[in-house]
């Protein structure tokens, strides 16, 4: 993926080295965090929400917090993260402004360990997360050598992906899609708050593939094998390739994010044309 001599963000926080931080010194143990980790796992819209919940419920952010920072100017992934960023910032806006309205930039937040968010207190096992509350995107820069060990996944490219993906949860958020997707989970089953999980993200996913396609037709972006890459990125952290690693069995009612071969499917939506109206994965017949 070329990247190097494009804008970055400014919008970019860096909690880093600041301590962290948490909610009314509460503690997070480690079977919360598996259970968060199986829940969600990374990719999600937010697993804080769901260690906060298990640890007690929403408390109040520490009065004192390090005042919010740039990222040093010689951090290369810090900038490759903000330069993704303001790729993204580009193609919402136009898509946006193109469609009559105007698009409200996400911050993004680096971290380490633990930090406040409006959602509960964000932890790096439950990896890269939006946070609707507040509008930020959190990311610990060590879940790019998560994907490295773990996946054998290492292009700039399918990093790009997974912020890519996370700031399609923001645009879902100002879009109103996602108030419309917790009315719809009020009063139902578990297996139906399940299933429009996966769409959500499955959307995500899509709303990647546009992004992609776009920055590409603008300031071409992506190199050989740029695709591919996102692809396996995608087809790792399908709900069945996780639940067959992790727990040795497949449970398809409690997918959450959607299979391999779907998150697959849907980049490839996205990027193919780059149409929103390919990515209505609450209209599709077959996901």
């Amino acid at each position: 993926m070329k990247w190097e001599g494009n804008r970055e963000s400014d919008n970019v926080e860096d909690r880093r080295g600041s301590g962290g931080g948490g909610f009314g010194g509460r503690s997070i143990g480690i079977g919360t965090i598996v259970i968060a980790l199986l829940g969600s796992y990374f990719l999600g819209i937010n697993p804080a929400t769901i260690i906060s919940l298990l640890s007690g419920g929403p408390g109040q952010l520490q009065s004192q917090q390090a005042p919010a920072q740039r990222p040093p100017a010689d951090d290369q992934t810090a900038r490759f993260v903000g330069t993704v960023l303001a790729d993204t910032e580009d193609v919402w806006g136009q898509i946006f402004r193109e469609n009559g309205g105007t698009y409200g930039r996400p911050k993004l937040v680096l971290f380490s360990g633990q930090t406040p968010t409006a959602c509960g207190t964000g932890d790096t096992a439950a990896g890269p997360f939006y946070c609707p509350g507040d509008q930020k995107v959190y990311i610990d820069l060590e879940f790019f050598q998560t994907m490295r060990d773990r996946f054998r996944v290492s292009s700039n490219f399918a990093q790009a992906y997974v912020i890519a993906h996370e700031v399609g949860h923001h645009v879902q958020h100002i879009s109103g899609i996602m108030d419309k997707v917790d009315q719809a989970r009020r009063g139902g089953t578990q297996k139906q708050a399940n299933a429009l999980s996966v769409k959500v993200e499955l959307q995500a996913d899509c709303f990647a593939g546009v992004w992609a396609y776009h920055a590409n037709q603008a300031r071409s972006i992506l190199e050989d094998g740029d695709v591919e890459s996102a692809l396996k990125a995608a087809s790792a952290i399908g709900d069945d390739a996780l639940q067959r690693q992790s727990q040795g069995v497949v449970v398809p009612d409690s997918f959450t994010h959607g299979t391999s071969a779907q998150r697959v499917r849907w980049f490839q939506r996205g990027i193919q044309r780059g149409q929103l109206n390919d990515c209505n994965t609450f209209a599709a017949q077959q996901l």
